[in-house]
């Protein structure tokens, strides 16, 4: 069993940036591959972002790739996502998942992902 817990949301304006941290419980947490995923208001939870097992594949939504970065620390349990440039539409709540894989297989249901945190709120004002 894994249980995931997100934090570092919050309100900042059009053009700030952001760091959320999602610290996962477990020994076995180097062995998981992670994902970030968002949900915004009125619409399905979608693919943020998602990092293997070693970091050694990191895979991203179109619509952040080149302004989020996604990283984890093995030695402390826990995973990062670096939001820049954020955008009004990038308001949501974001979620931290983890699988019982080492690779992230993107599979339905739940984008392969088996241990999900509570969320945290990320609003972008414009």
């Amino acid at each position: 069993q894994v249980q995931v817990v997100e934090s570092g949301g919050g309100l900042v304006q059009a053009g700030g940036s952001l760091r959320l941290s999602c610290a996962a419980s477990g020994r076995t947490f180097s062995r998981h591959a992670m994902g970030w995923f968002r949900q915004a208001p009125g619409k399905d939870r979608e693919f943020v972002g998602a990092i293997t097992w070693s970091g050694g594949s990191i895979y991203y939504a179109e619509d952040v790739e080149g302004r989020f970065t996604i990283s984890r620390d093995n030695a402390k349990n826990t995973v990062y996502l670096q939001m820049n440039s954020l955008k009004p539409e990038d308001t949501a709540v974001y979620y931290c998942a983890a699988s019982t894989l080492p690779i992230y297989s993107g599979v339905a249901p739940n984008y392969g992902m088996d241990y999900w945190g509570k969320g945290t709120l990320v609003t972008v004002s414009s």
